[in-house]
């Protein structure tokens, strides 16, 4: 056998290790690759994704009354389109999956109010806000149509509201304004609240029921049983037709003033218990100023002068004219003061009046 010299030997050898050398340096090359895809990817998959925001809110009016079936509008850049959602029957909305860091506008509406607007809302990741501060206004508008109308219109359409006040649901209390900016009313409207007053059932059981009472105490001097009951009847219901009427309709028509009470339901107890005393004796005119009450003072001294024409003889005279005045002030005196500080929670109608009055103010 030929033997291989020994160059050729070590030659072989060192290409061999050259190899060996090369496909260890790419195999780990392709390891390394390999590892840092691999946690590049691992990094990639195990991030947890943001957490997104939820904005929850409550919407009230001006008085803290809840507000049903108001529209809640989320605008932001994120969106693709407005989110919308509709107030529960406690006022209650939610909004969820909302993106974190992302800058939001709230906008609610409803029919009869202004809009509402949040201001800029931002969200932290996994966030539960609470929006507060939602409170709707009545809307402008109203205003803006009523200013269109005539001050007649508008008389009309405060009678009509009047017209429909009773305390617990029947009694007649059309002669109270509860509205601040009530107009002064036309002769007409006068003469139609003083007839509504006049034929309404409630005013002929109130007269029936005092003249049962004069009837138990034998008063006037009529005579007693059915007849004398209907005397008596007839009486008081005329006393209080010829009051309505005189001082009610004709003398405010003739000396321009207002026989309504108008509810004062600001300030201290003692300046509205001074407001609701002084109704006999002060009365507002139609041109807005407040005036000595010459109508109702001359419809008690009327009411008492006409009286002698029906009452027995024996009644007649001055004194019957005076004590009936006395015994009207005296009346008006305590129905203003029920009027200023308990009627208004009683009277339907006024109630939803006086919410629309707070949130104009």
């Amino acid at each position: 056998m030929k033997k291989v010299p020994q160059q050729v030997v070590d030659k072989t050898r060192r290409q061999r290790s050259l190899g060996n050398r090369l496909c260890l340096l790419l195999l780990s090359m392709s390891v390394i690759s390999m590892s840092v895809t691999g946690a590049a990817v691992a990094q990639r998959t195990s991030a947890p994704e943001p957490q997104t925001g939820t904005v929850i809110g409550t919407v009230t009016d001006v008085n803290d009354a809840t507000v049903p079936g108001a529209t809640v509008v989320l605008e932001g850049p994120s969106l693709t389109a407005s989110q919308r959602v509709k107030t529960g029957d406690d006022g209650f909305f939610k909004l969820e999956h909302l993106d974190p860091g992302t800058p939001y506008h709230v906008t609610v509406s409803a029919s009869g109010f202004a809009d509402w607007s949040s201001p800029e809302v931002i969200l932290r990741p996994g966030q539960y806000m609470d929006l507060t501060g939602i409170r709707l206004r009545i809307a402008a508008a109203i205003t803006t149509v009523n200013a269109l109308l005539s001050t007649e219109e508008l008389a009309t359409e405060q009678v009509k509201l009047e017209e429909k006040q009773r305390v617990l649901g029947f009694i007649p209390n059309f002669y109270v304004v509860y509205d601040h900016n009530a107009v002064p009313l036309t002769p007409k409207l006068k003469f139609r609240l003083a007839l509504k007053t006049s034929i309404d059932p409630v005013t002929f059981a109130g007269a029936a029921f005092v003249s049962g009472i004069d009837q138990a105490s034998d008063t006037p001097n009529y005579q007693q049983g059915t007849k004398g009951y209907g005397q008596r009847l007839g009486a008081n219901y005329a006393n209080g037709l010829t009051d309505i009427l005189i001082g009610g309709a004709i003398l405010p028509s003739i000396l321009h003033q207002d026989p309504r009470y108008f509810y004062q339901g600001t300030g201290t107890k003692k300046s509205r218990a001074l407001h609701a005393l002084s109704t006999p004796f002060i009365c507002k005119g139609d041109n807005g100023r407040w005036q000595p009450n010459f109508s109702g003072l001359g419809g008690y001294l009327a009411s008492g002068a006409l009286s002698n024409t029906y009452y027995p003889e024996s009644n007649r005279g001055p004194g019957l004219v005076f004590s009936t005045t006395f015994i009207d002030i005296a009346a008006d005196m305590a129905n203003g003061v029920i009027q200023e500080f308990v009627l208004r929670k009683l009277t339907s109608t006024a109630r939803s009046r006086h919410q629309s009055d707070a949130g104009s103010n």
